[in-house]
């Protein structure tokens, strides 16, 4: 054919296989392959008619459980992972209120305390009050 020039060429199709990117680790695999406890919160779910009321979604490898268990928080050989991690949580949330507590009640003028009152039983029916 005379015209041969003017025909269009089919494009070359390269049939190369995309490379896998290598996969990032995680912040729990890179901590669990350190030797190192791992704990995250994932989530927080509040409840829409209740502000106050909610509920956290942790994340944890087995050295965070592992180091629990040694601190103690493991009270009967049935308790689960997430039983072990609640209790802590429990711990931790209690630990702020605390503190919250004893510095707003150190902010507090010292009229507008409450007063502590002491009992002390001396035997015989009789109390000491402080």
């Amino acid at each position: 054919m005379m015209f041969d020039f003017l025909k269009k060429k089919k494009p070359e199709v390269k049939t190369e296989t995309p490379k896998a990117k290598p996969k990032s680790k995680t912040p729990k695999e890179i901590a669990t392959e350190a030797g190192e406890p791992y704990i995250s919160v994932l989530a927080v779910e509040l409840d829409p008619d209740d502000i106050g009321n909610g509920a956290f979604e942790l994340d944890w490898n087995e050295i965070f459980i592992a180091r629990l268990v040694k601190s103690g928080y493991m009270i009967k050989k049935t308790d689960t992972d997430a039983e072990i991690v609640d209790r802590w949580f429990q711990s931790i949330c209690r630990n702020i209120l605390n503190e919250n507590f004893e510095q707003w009640e150190a902010n507090q003028p010292i009229d507008s305390r409450p007063r502590r009152v002491d009992k002390n039983d001396l035997g015989n029916g009789r109390t000491e009050i402080s």
